[in-house]
């Protein structure tokens, strides 16, 4: 981990914003922002409806929530999202934020703003056909599909990836790649197909980010320490695991 200066104060150590949820979907983003206190950011914040954003606060309150009005996320809220996006120095984007044609237009006007992003889950969505920069993609094998047309693996993950656009391909093996390197993560286990591991694993990806390592270090160190949480917890819980789980034994490891 980096090392930190005695006078260090709040925010200094990185700032995440994650941007999601919807009545059906509340604790992805929860899973996210708490990935990213794991990781060791001072600050996480919610930008999520306000019913979203309330049951956030009782889960944790080391979370911070900003209320939207409404029961989604629409284009309506971008001036509010502008002001802490400002603020962060990584965005979490998609996390249970549903497929609406708002949402995805407000999420896609968010991903053109030039500041460090991971995009996940439904924020896959709001990126199709557009160029994306200075970002993480934390597809699974049927969302690469889907965004690109053709199956997930080394040869087509780094034609698809660059410098500033790196994609962490989920799976029994993750393969990341920058379009140059390719690194295959293993590790893992049947165990960690519950909901909600993935949207910690884009915590922890914004967490290192937010806290100065370059996109492709922070892609692989995520999963390298998401996969062996999962793998600590099923030795003691087997398929019983719950995502929430990997969150007590992430700061073990790191």
């Amino acid at each position: 981990m980096k090392k930190r200066k005695l006078t260090s104060h709040k925010g200094e150590n990185g700032i995440v914003l994650v941007i999601g949820g919807s009545e059906l979907y509340v604790g992805a983003p929860v899973l996210a922002a708490l990935g990213a206190l794991r990781a060791g950011v001072d600050l996480s914040f919610i930008a999520a409806p306000k019913d979203v954003a309330l049951i956030a606060n009782i889960y944790s309150p080391d979370i911070i929530s900003i209320k939207l009005t409404g029961k989604y996320l629409r284009p309506g809220h971008l001036g509010l999202i502008k002001k802490y996006v400002k603020r962060a120095d990584c965005i979490v984007m998609g996390n249970g934020a549903g497929l609406r044609k708002e949402t995805l237009n407000l999420l896609r006007k968010v991903a053109k703003i030039d500041k460090p992003k991971v995009m996940d889950a439904d924020g896959l969505d709001a990126i199709k056909g557009i160029d994306v920069k200075n970002c993480v993609l934390t597809p699974h094998h049927g969302e690469f599909k889907d965004l690109y047309g053709e199956e997930g693996n080394m040869k087509t993950v780094k034609k698809h990836a660059r410098k500033d656009r790196i994609i962490l391909l989920k799976g029994h093996i993750d393969i990341i790649s920058n379009g140059k390197t390719v690194i295959q993560v293993k590790g893992g286990n049947p165990g960690m197909s519950v909901g909600g591991t993935g949207d910690v694993l884009a915590g922890l990806v914004a967490g290192f980010i937010a806290q100065g390592e370059p996109l492709m270090k922070a892609a692989v160190k995520a999963s390298k320490i998401n996969k062996k949480a999962g793998d600590i917890v099923y030795k003691k819980k087997g398929y019983g695991l719950i995502a929430s789980d990997l969150l007590d034994v992430i700061p073990k490891l790191l």
